[in-house]
């Protein structure tokens, strides 16, 4: 994984590198790479937590929101300040990277599932999804030597600022009592329906892309 390129092509990507480069070289120098991860990890509980007790007051979503902040820096920040230093451990960031990610994101689906606003068998589908895309961008990154962290241009910084407007968005629909819960709830759950068609859509065109290409690398023998 050492030469494994990294393709950040979604659409905040380029001016995301450049702050994450400029917060990186200003951190204190006691500041480590697995420091930041433990902190996204923190936000990660914080959104979950955030999710789960909006059950019992719209004002936990602000929770979410700053947990959101939390997650995007120790999550993006940890392998920026390794590079900017020259301590890049490859296989080592990558392994707990995926680890890291895979657990964040089935902790905040799994306080999304407990919301109000969309069905735990939902809030499950759309993380089985995520993670499925995960995995594949594990193999292609083993098998190509690229590593992907975005589709189209949608990544995750993307992800987390659609949720902070989405989270403000419930939270002032909370105040104004003119809105349902149950219709937020209906529409919560069919946006979810749609992220994850889309999600194993996407999968299904990489996979097939991906062997065309092998195909291409590495034709078959005949028997």
């Amino acid at each position: 994984m050492e030469t494994a390129k990294r393709e950040m092509t979604f659409l905040l990507g380029e001016p995301e590198r450049r702050l994450l480069r400029w917060i990186a070289a200003r951190l204190p120098a006691s500041w480590m790479p697995d420091h930041l991860t433990a902190l996204g990890m923190v936000g990660a509980i914080c959104v979950g937590g955030g999710y789960a007790l909006s059950a019992r007051h719209p004002g936990w979503l602000w929770l979410a929101n700053g947990g959101l902040f939390l997650n995007w820096v120790g999550d993006s920040l940890d392998g920026t300040l390794a590079r900017v230093r020259k301590i890049e451990r490859p296989k080592y960031g990558y392994y707990i990277d995926h680890w890291v990610d895979a657990i964040n994101t089935t902790m905040i689906g799994i306080g999304i599932g407990l919301s109000p606003y969309v069905d735990l068998p939902l809030a499950m589908l759309l993380v089985i999804a995520y993670l499925t895309l995960s995995i594949n961008v594990y193999l292609e990154s083993s098998v190509f030597g690229v590593f992907e962290i975005s589709y189209g241009i949608f990544g995750p910084t993307e992800v987390r600022i659609l949720l902070f407007l989405a989270n403000a968005g419930l939270y002032t629909a909370a105040l104004w009592k003119g809105v349902a819960p149950g219709a937020v709830e209906e529409i919560a759950n069919w946006v979810f329906i749609a992220v994850s068609a889309a999600m194993f859509v996407s999968l299904a065109a990489r996979f097939n892309k991906n062997l065309q290409r092998l195909a291409r690398v590495e034709p078959r023998k005949p028997m």
